[in-house]
């Protein structure tokens, strides 16, 4: 007896064809075993064809050679136009004797040919009408012309060239990509033929003109795509009638500050009970929630700072008209704390809406040199020691004092003091355009050592209208919104919220942003319903813009956390970027640095100990927090905002403490020092780098 001639069989699973040998065959499924020597169960409805020959290996090669043949045109023409299987196409067009690699050809024909053939079922199809072919193949041209730029395109970005195409889509491309649009595709093209990083490749290629321009548009692209100008606004003048305060104020702000938000009062000096008047611009008396003006100020919620420029939250005529500007009695929302003159205990606090005369806007980058510790314990008089003193030295010397009993009394309830081991930088820009720098400007850093005279008088000012109006706010049942901080243990961050809590971080029972109502939206918004508190009192709930559990303050909140956060990002990155300019300009290669963080097996993160510069340490021994080190700088890529720094040496002496506590993230690169601004404006920091 000869040995039986085995039985193959063609089947689809998954849209994929299969073959194999079948083992053993059922009335509603057949075992089949496939070249690997896997078996599988295959169900009758699948199956599409049985064969003998060729093997099945063999026979899907032959079918594919037989496809590749086949002119889907003319098969178009063969086929009938009711619904019809593949083995009746191979007949009509090879001959009625078709062969199972000819109806296998078929098949594959049909099947990847869906722009004239529409499946109707397991190896069943019907064709398209004239109209939808022709439609199809008019597709089909476009995608291959379409296919044959996104080729040219990369073909240029490989030789160095950027289309004109991928230069205008640029920050889409690298941030915010359409997978689907032919620029990134041939982005993607030239990187994965060049097998270069696109960034690099667009870098190569000319795409980024300058690593500042990068920086600056890239921002602008992912928070001002409509870009940074204000629609034409006309700030309504405040029209409630103002009593003129009986005081003479003066703000203490950076020189470039021009939304000038604060400013102090002291009364009383000689007597038994000193009053401090802390007097906030009031634009909330003539902006209303939802106008014109508040929809700009709700876009954009805060000021963005960085040197050589800043986008305000508020149009300049807008902050011209109710800027506390010196020579004028300026609409402000003051509070005023009356304290024993020899405990420095608070005796009564006051609210009012008035006009405060502010006698001068004094700079504390042309005076802390001047209103110095020192200085100010100095025998104090009614008239200043320096001429570019416009405070009396003696109010000065007394809100000094003042500053230093608020801050003790705080760091009791903190638990610890206020650390401010390390340095505040200033950055100046020289000859910056009119319409912001252009990334090649002369830089200049300067040294401003947190917790200055000056810098402490302010702090402490706001730090005190802060939290006593978010306690007066809470004691009416009026909503605001809230800075809390839980403790200051490891890992607990700064919240914000509706509920007044305290704050660990500054060592008070309760903290509302409320003394920049021209520069933080948060604090116009508190300003809203602090003014409700002054005209209505117990009423006050009642009366207010924002209702308890008012769904409209949560989203203004979230919104400001995630914008706040990004451009204190933007502030970190830009000041880390002109500090590597800093670098080039003066041709430094060796810095001075102390380790802030140490990894085991990883190179240590250091910090410059004149610079404001974070970086990690290649070739270093083992080091511990708060060694000293000298290192050698080698290669910085500014688009990255990357430096290598090789270290050098160690140096003997080691750094007691090394003041973290307030960074709530340390990193080098696009993302590096992401400093916790709680109190921007109690430490001056964003305007001072401006």
């Amino acid at each position: 007896m000869g040995e039986s001639i085995p039985m193959y069989a063609l089947y689809e699973e998954g849209g994929k064809f299969q073959t194999g040998r079948v083992l053993s065959e059922a009335e509603a499924s057949a075992q089949i075993e496939l070249d690997s020597g896997k078996r599988v169960k295959v169900k009758s409805v699948q199956l599409l064809m049985k064969f003998d020959k060729p093997a099945p290996a063999e026979f899907m090669l032959a079918g594919q050679e037989v496809a590749r043949g086949m002119e889907v045109e003319m098969a178009w023409e063969f086929a009938p136009d009711e619904e019809f299987g593949f083995a009746d196409l191979a007949r009509d067009y090879f001959s009625k004797d078709a062969n199972p690699s000819q109806q296998l050809g078929a098949l594959l024909c049909l099947f990847e040919a869906p722009h004239y053939f529409r499946r109707a079922g397991k190896g069943r199809f019907r064709k398209a009408s004239a109209e939808i072919v022709q439609q199809a193949l008019i597709a089909i041209e476009k995608k291959k012309q379409l296919q044959q730029q996104i080729s040219a395109w990369a073909t240029k970005l490989i030789e160095g060239q950027c289309p004109a195409e991928i230069q205008t889509q640029l920050f889409k491309i690298l941030f915010k990509p359409d997978k689907n649009a032919a620029e990134y595709k041939a982005v993607v093209e030239a990187s994965r033929e060049s097998q270069t990083a696109p960034l690099v490749l667009l870098q190569k290629a000319g795409a980024i003109r300058s690593p500042y321009e990068f920086h600056w548009q890239r921002f602008l692209f992912e928070h001002f795509p409509k870009g940074t100008a204000f629609p034409d606004l006309l700030a309504p003048p405040i029209e409630a009638d103002l009593a003129l305060a009986d005081v003479r104020a003066y703000s203490i702000d950076d020189s470039q500050t021009t939304e000038i938000d604060d400013a102090l009062s002291v009364q009383g000096l000689g007597s038994d009970c000193i009053t401090v008047g802390i007097h906030i611009a009031a634009p909330a008396l003539a902006l209303q929630p939802a106008d014109p003006i508040d929809q700009c100020a709700r876009a954009r919620l805060s000021t963005v700072y960085m040197p050589g420029h800043k986008i305000t939250m508020l149009p300049d005529s807008v902050v011209k008209t109710y800027t506390l500007q010196e020579g004028r009695a300026c609409p402000a929302l003051s509070l005023y704390v009356s304290f024993d003159a020899h405990t420095l205990s608070v005796l009564k606090t006051q609210t009012r809406l008035e006009q405060v005369p502010i006698v001068a806007n004094m700079r504390h980058d042309q005076l802390d040199k001047v209103v110095t510790e020192n200085w100010l314990s100095h025998e104090a008089s009614n008239s200043s020691v320096s001429p570019e003193v416009a405070m009396p030295q003696i109010e000065l010397a007394f809100l000094f004092r003042l500053a230093k009993h608020l801050k003790a009394a705080r760091e009791v309830v903190r638990g610890k003091p206020e650390n401010f081991n390390r340095p505040d930088y200033n950055f100046r820009l020289q000859d910056v355009p009119e319409k912001g720098p252009l990334g090649d400007e002369k830089v200049l850093i300067s040294v401003r050592q947190r917790g200055s005279a000056l810098d402490l008088i302010v702090a402490e000012a706001m730090i005190l209208a802060n939290s006593t109006w978010g306690q007066w706010l809470a004691n009416l049942g009026v909503p605001a919104i809230y800075r809390s901080q839980a403790s200051l243990s490891p890992g607990i961050k700064v919240r914000m919220g509706t509920k007044s809590l305290p704050h660990a971080g500054i060592g008070v029972p309760s903290y509302a942003w409320s003394t920049s109502p021209l520069r933080r939206y948060t604090d116009l918004v508190n300003q809203w319903q602090l003014i409700a508190c002054v005209r209505h009192g117990a009423t006050a709930a009642l009366a207010a813009p924002f209702k308890p559990k008012d769904a409209e303050l949560f989203g203004i909140i979230t919104g400001f956390e995630s914008a706040y956060s990004a451009y204190n990002t933007q502030q970190a990155s830009m000041e880390r970027f002109w500090t590597l300019q800093y670098l080039q300009q003066n041709n430094l290669t060796e810095l001075e640095a102390t380790v802030i963080k140490s990894f085991p097996g990883e190179p240590p993160l250091a910090r410059a100990d004149h610079l404001p510069l974070v970086f990690s340490v290649m070739g270093s021994p083992s080091l511990e927090r708060g060694s000293r080190l000298r290192v050698r700088l080698g290669e910085m890529d500014l688009i990255s905002l990357d430096i290598r720094a090789q270290y050098q040496e160690s140096l003997l002496e080691k750094q007691d403490s090394c003041d973290t506590e307030d960074e709530e993230e340390i990193s080098t690169g696009t993302l590096t020092i992401a400093v916790n601004l709680d109190d921007a404006d109690e430490t001056s920091t964003a305007p001072a780098s401006t």
